[in-house]
């Protein structure tokens, strides 16, 4: 009995046809939520310690941050913390997406070797995991608020569209991060350190094999330039470029005055988000599906 004879094509860049992708990703949509079940239950976030868990984390962070505010203000009240705790959930929703995208290709190597399908289901499933993360944060939050006396308003409901645009931003940046990382591989351990600088300073791999570890750098930078420790209206005007570089800044910015002080957000902050998110998504989209082709030579 003869050995089946495999043709290797050789890689071209280009788009495949999209109607018969999108329809093959519809197709899979239960496969995404199962496969990233399966992921929540491999890190036991599907048992109550891992659940806690997911909440003490960022529960911990905004203590720690709350009582270094204090110190070095001096002064505070519960508004502060109400603040800190909803920017910094959401800042979370953002970070796990993108530490959970960053490695969702070169993770699912031997799937991608194996099998069939269109490879922009697993960044998609590293959001689908972020928002099973969230989503008992968000229930936390609300708890938060209503011992802290922040008042509940129907002006809140304005975080729906504003989370929505988080959501099309999260997985703009990790269909966007896990193709990079195919070919820089160590972007993962830097992009931590990356989101926590951005935090200070506002208001809220297969050519290269290194980009993986660039990774936590990012999420901390990205941390200490939003506006998470103080809010939007309190930025030094000398640093308000920050405001233009900075994607997760108008839509913290807007989370905080909807959730927090029942206020409607400002429509330029949520344009300017929207825009963030749309750019960044199709951006990232048209790069990852030119080269997914490439995914199972590469890896």
């Amino acid at each position: 009995m003869s050995t089946p004879l495999q043709v290797y094509e050789p890689f071209r860049a280009g788009l495949p046809k999209l109607g018969k992708y999108w329809k093959s990703l519809w197709s899979r949509r239960t496969f995404i939520s199962e496969y990233s079940k399966s992921e929540l239950r491999e890190q036991h976030f599907d048992s109550v310690f891992g659940q806690l868990w997911l909440v003490l984390n960022p529960l911990l962070l905004s203590g720690v941050y709350f009582i270094l505010i204090v110190i070095i203000g001096g002064t505070t009240d519960s508004a502060r913390y109400v603040h800190l705790t909803a920017s910094l959930f959401l800042f979370y929703l953002v970070a796990n997406s993108l530490t959970g995208g960053v490695k969702s290709i070169t993770a699912g190597q031997r799937l991608i070797l194996n099998t069939a399908f269109p490879r922009i289901m697993l960044p998609i499933s590293a959001v689908v995991i972020a928002i099973f993360k969230f989503i008992p944060t968000l229930i936390v939050f609300l708890v938060i608020k209503a011992i802290m006396g922040s008042p509940f308003s129907i002006e809140m409901l304005w975080a729906i569209p504003i989370l929505m645009i988080t959501l099309f931003l999260a997985l703009g940046l990790a269909i966007t991060i896990s193709c990079i990382n195919v070919y820089f591989r160590d972007i993962a351990s830097f992009l931590p350190y990356l989101t926590r600088t951005l935090l200070y300073l506002s208001p809220i791999n297969v050519y290269f094999r290194d980009i993986a570890s660039f990774l936590p750098y990012l999420t901390r930078t990205l941390l200490y330039l939003s506006p998470i420790l103080y809010e939007a209206s309190a930025l030094n005007p000398n640093l308000k470029a920050l405001e233009v570089v900075n994607p997760l800044f108008p839509i913290l910015d807007s989370w905080s005055r909807a959730l927090v002080h029942g206020e409607v957000p400002q429509t330029s902050s949520m344009l300017q988000g929207l825009a963030w998110a749309t750019g960044i998504f199709f951006i990232g989209t048209y790069f990852f599906l030119s080269r997914e082709r490439e995914f199972a030579v590469r890896l």
